[in-house]
C-alpha cells in the first residue's frame, strides 16, 4: 500500500485540543501510549484556565508539536518531538480508528524524521513503543528504526543521522522494478512477525526485507517471469566478482555446505525479486556487494513446484 500524502501542522487551536481530547479519551487509542493515561485531563485542565483561540505555545513548552492533517486537511493524529541532549524521542499518535492501518503513522514518522534531523539537528532518534502495539512497531521498523534495548513492557527504537542518510541515498537511487509471489509475500511477512526480536544487524536486514515487500509488484505464482528470483530458487550469481551458485531459502532451510542462503541474510535480502542479467549493489557490513545476476537456475514456479 502506497503511504498516503500528510503535512504537519505545527498551530493548534482550541478546537484542536478538544479533538486531541477526544481521541485520547479512546480507551483503544491510549491503552499503548508510554504518556501519562490522565493526559486527555491535563490538557482539558490547561485550556478551561486559558482562554485564548490559539493554544500552540501550551504544546511546544515540551518540545515540538504537530497536528497531523490528511490531504483534505482534516486532522488525523499529533506528532511530539522532545529533544533532550543531542537525541530526541518522537511520539505519534494517529487518534481516530477509522484512520488505523492507511499508514498515515508511517508517513508522520517519514516526515518527523525530516524535522528532528534537518532542523532540530539530532544525531539520533528515538521512540519506545509498547511490545502489543505490532502495528506501530512494524511502522518503526518500515521507517528504519532497529529495536535498541527493551523492557517488561516497552521495547525501546532508534535511528541515527548516519543510518537515516544511508536509507535516504538508497531510496533516492533508480532500481529495477522487482516482482514477488503472493505466495512469498504471505511467507515472508509471517517470518518477519516471528523474528521481529533480534538483535541489532538481524533488525537491518529485516527492515531491509519489509522495504522491498513493499515496493514489489505482487503477482501469483503462476503468472511469475520464469527469470524471476522467488524463494526457493537456485542462482548462478557474480558478486564482488565472484561466480557462485546458491538456493535462497528460509532461515530454517539455510546450510553453509550445500550453499543454501537465507532470506535473511544481506545478500539473500538483495537478490529477491530481481531478474536474470539484473545487476544490484547493495550495502553489507564490510561495504557495498556489487551482485550481478547471471542465471536462473531452477525456480520452482518455472517447475511447477508451488508447494515449495
Amino acid at each position: 500500500m502506497k503511504e498516503p500524502f500528510i503535512f504537519l501542522r505545527s498551530e493548534v487551536t482550541r478546537e484542536d485540543a478538544l479533538k486531541i481530547i477526544d481521541w485520547l479519551q479512546d480507551n483503544e487509542v491510549r491503552k499503548y501510549l508510554s504518556d501519562n493515561q490522565d493526559v486527555s485531563e491535563s490538557i482539558r485542565q490547561v485550556i478551561d484556565r486559558v482562554n485564548l483561540p490559539v493554544l500552540t505555545h501550551l504544546f511546544n513548552n515540551k518540545g515540538r508539536f504537530y497536528l497531523v492533517h490528511s490531504r483534505d486537511n482534516n486532522p488525523v493524529g499529533f506528532v511530539r518531538l522532545v529533544t533532550k541532549g543531542d537525541e530526541t524521542e518522537m511520539v505519534i499518535v494517529i487518534g481516530d480508528r477509522k484512520n488505523w492501518g492507511q499508514r498515515f503513522g508511517t508517513s508522520a514518522i517519514h516526515e518527523s524524521m525530516k524535522i528532528a534531523f534537518f532542523e532540530l539537528r539530532s544525531s539520533k532518534l528515538v521512540a519506545k513503543i509498547h511490545k502489543k502495539s505490532k502495528r506501530s512497531i512494524l511502522a518503526f521498523l518500515n521507517a528504519g528504526f532497529t529495536i535498541e534495548r527493551e523492557s517488561l513492557y516497552m521495547k525501546y527504537f532508534s535511528i541515527t543521522m548516519n543510518e537515516y542518510l544511508r536509507l535516504v541515498r538508497r531510496r533516492a537511487v533508480l532500481v529495477s522494478q522487482i516482482y514477488i509471489t503472493e505466495t512469498d509475500k504471505f511467507r515472508l511477512n509471517e517470518l518477519i512477525v516471528e523474528e521481529l526480536y533480534m538483535d541489532k544487524q538481524m533488525n537491518i536486514i529485516i527492515r531491509d526485507l519489509k522495504h522491498e515487500i513493499s515496493r514489489a509488484k505482487i503477482v501469483d505464482s503462476r503468472n511469475i517471469p520464469e527469470d524471476v528470483i522467488t524463494m526457493n530458487s537456485r542462482v548462478l550469481l557474480c558478486l564482488n566478482g565472484n561466480d557462485m551458485e546458491i538456493s535462497l531459502v528460509y532461515p530454517r532451510d539455510a546450510d553453509e555446505s550445500k550453499s543454501n542462503l537465507s532470506i535473511l541474510s544481506h545478500i539473500g535480502t538483495a537478490i529477491l525479486g530481481y531478474r536474470e542479467g539484473d545487476k544490484i549493489e547493495w550495502e553489507i557490513p564490510s561495504g557495498t556487494a556489487e551482485i550481478f545476476i547471471k542465471k536462473i537456475l531452477y525456480q520452482p514456479e518455472a517447475a511447477g513446484d508451488y508447494h515449495l
